[in-house]
């Protein structure tokens, strides 16, 4: 199993590229730049390019709708060409908050964009002369929507590799089909390993059906918060404000897909009294009332042996990388999990 990590928000950037080439040398397999309404990730994951020698670089994520689908392609393709082939492209919707309030694009067949999206971008590494008639994207573009002069063109440069993976961040059942079927790599949320077969299994299993062989075994990348040690239970607290703000806040009654997914998880009850209780601002009451369960069987909190069984848990349900987020803030508690980590993976 792999370790991987986000890279730090906090703190100046030379801080935190200095801080990877130390987890680099810790072991670490995988870095994420993320990007949501922050900083964009490319310019950081190009930086970090240039200073690292061995760890892999994923986009955690790109939403579809932030670029046009040859950007993406170009994006990536630079990105994979200045790290000498260490990128993962990970791709996701974002949600209609975030894509029509920051963007201020519709946010509109999420399923269809990102399956031609990902068609176009392997189309463009493939260096042939781009042509998509799709139901939401034509490119070149038909001479009744622009000026009739476009043509098809192919990309300039040679891409270091003409597949780079493709990770999409995916929750419901659709979104997992599409994602077993045409992704390299899928990144859940919250993965409760008990109960993954039967809330995604017969998704998984469907876009597996139809999947290419080329596409090998498909690589499933999930974030956990972890602290190892024998006194630190109390750091499951630490946990309740985040599932709170995403089971709760991110998105309106009736459209939240992290609420979808706790009630799906067989938390019904109690993912309507958090979003209701965090709607109403009282966010505290929310956090407080996110279940027991959840919170320690979606994370890695307790001593070795227990983060052990864990983590023999999560690879069991089939995940293949774990993305820590270290509940000890400070760089030398960051660096001594990943190494934890890592032995204990095996």
């Amino acid at each position: 199993m792999r370790i991987g990590t986000q890279a730090s928000y906090s703190g100046g950037f030379a801080q935190t590229a200095a801080e990877v080439r130390d987890l680099e040398a810790a072991g670490l397999d995988l870095i994420s730049v993320a990007e949501v309404y922050t900083f964009d990730a490319v310019s950081q994951l190009g930086y970090l390019a240039a200073v690292t020698e061995r760890v892999e670089l994923l986009s955690g994520i790109f939403p579809i709708y932030s670029r046009t689908p040859a950007l993406t392609a170009m994006t990536a393709a630079g990105l994979d060409f200045v790290s000498d082939g260490r990128f993962t492209l990970g791709l996701g919707t974002s949600g209609p908050q975030v894509i029509e309030g920051w963007h201020g694009v519709p946010y509109d067949a999420p399923l269809q964009r990102t399956r031609e999206v990902v068609e176009i971008c392997r189309q463009v590494w493939r260096r042939e002369r781009l042509q998509h008639e799709g139901k939401k994207y034509t490119v070149p573009l038909p001479a009744d929507q622009g000026t009739g002069l476009g043509k098809p063109l192919k990309l300039i440069n040679t891409p270091v590799r003409d597949r780079i993976p493709v990770m999409l961040a995916a929750l419901g059942p659709k979104n997992v089909e599409m994602c077993a079927e045409i992704a390299e790599a899928w990144e859940p949320i919250f993965f409760l390993p008990e109960r993954a077969q039967s809330v995604w299994g017969e998704a998984l299993a469907a876009g597996k059906a139809k999947r290419a062989p080329e596409l090998g075994e498909l690589q499933v990348v999930n974030g956990v918060s972890v602290a190892i040690g024998d006194d630190v239970d109390h750091l499951l607290d630490a946990v309740r404000p985040g599932l709170a703000l995403y089971i709760g806040g991110m998105g309106a009654r009736g459209k939240n897909f992290y609420n979808d997914l706790a009630v799906r998880y067989g938390y019904e009850a109690e993912a309507k009294t958090i979003q209701d209780l965090y709607l109403d601002g009282k966010k505290d009451e929310a956090a407080a009332a996110i279940p027991d369960e959840l919170v320690r069987l979606t994370s890695l909190i307790g001593p070795e042996s227990w983060v052990a069984e864990r983590i023999a848990a999560f690879r069991e349900a089939g995940v293949t990388t774990l993305m820590v987020q270290p509940l000890d803030g400070s760089r030398e508690g960051r660096l001594r999990t990943v190494e934890t980590m890592k032995r204990l993976a095996g």
